[in-house]
């Protein structure tokens, strides 16, 4: 997929995210990459192909009176990783979305409970735009 399109997807899964939380999202870029870069997939101690998106920053709840010139904090989403676990554009959208979706609300501090519950409302608004479209069922394949 090509990277702009792939952006399209971020900017979609940013405008699904219920307006209360939108409209907080301060100080903060969300940057698309290939994959992780070896420093940071070292530090987490992870599979850089089994990472899909990483926050990083101070969370919103945390900052106080003291939060300010400062560089703005971080989402970055890796699309290969994403693109070679979901194979259809269906797939790849919604996995752009959760993946989103659960680093915005380590943004915001949530818990996992609290990020389970976004994601199923995310997937819910999703299934409910594509209730009505004849060709839902129909995906093409990227593979």
């Amino acid at each position: 997929m090509e990277v702009e399109r792939f952006s399209e997807l971020v900017d979609e899964a940013i405008a699904s995210i219920p307006e209360d939380f939108r409209s907080r999202l301060d100080n903060i870029a969300i940057q698309i990459r290939p994959i992780a870069p070896p420093n940071l997939y070292r530090d987490l101690s992870k599979n850089p192909w089994g990472l899909l998106g990483v926050y990083q920053g101070v969370p919103y709840a945390g900052r106080g009176p003291w939060y300010g010139s400062v560089l703005p904090d971080r989402i970055l989403i890796f699309q290969k990783p994403i693109e070679r676990l979901a194979r259809t554009a269906a797939e790849i959208r919604k996995l752009v979305r959760q993946v989103v979706i659960h680093e915005v609300g380590h943004y915001f501090g949530l818990s996992d409970d609290e990020l389970h519950r976004l994601e199923h409302e995310a997937d819910d608004a999703e299934a409910g735009r594509t209730a009505g479209d004849e060709d839902a069922d129909e995906s093409p394949s990227l593979g």
